[in-house]
């Protein structure tokens, strides 16, 4: 069985809730099992709680979900690239797969709503990586 650990970002929370379910959702159809999800304010605060969880023996995985709406400013692709930089460094570092469940940057809210399902994509990003690489 592949046991998952989650970060969830608050930010968007109507949307990152939605997106959590669908990873859930995933995660028992396909035998897994979530162990322990930490929520963080932000995306660009998932990184530090995505290496928390990789460095557990019990950890097989993390996926990571989070919404970033475009707003005034270019403040967004900022955060993307941050979280994105951190996450994939994790998972080189900890040798263990980190699934990118982020959507946006460049969404709207409408946008965000119809990638609601790239949360469950996430989790079967990091449950097919394990099966592979273990």
């Amino acid at each position: 069985m592949v046991v998952i650990g989650m970060v969830v970002a608050e930010f968007n929370r109507p949307i990152t809730e939605r997106m959590e379910d669908a990873a859930k959702q995933i995660a028992k159809d396909r035998g897994a099992t979530v162990i322990d999800t930490i929520y963080v304010p932000g995306v660009y605060d998932a990184p530090i709680a995505a290496d928390r969880l990789a460095r557990r023996d019990d950890v097989d995985a993390v996926v990571v979900i989070g919404a970033i709406i475009s707003g005034e400013t270019d403040h967004e692709h900022v955060i993307a690239h941050a979280a994105a930089q951190g996450l994939i460094k994790i998972s080189l570092n900890r040798d263990k797969p980190v699934a990118l469940g982020i959507t946006g940057p460049g969404m709207d809210p409408k946008q965000a709503v119809d990638r609601i399902e790239n949360g469950g994509f996430a989790m079967e990003s990091a449950i097919k990586m394990v099966e592979r690489i273990s």
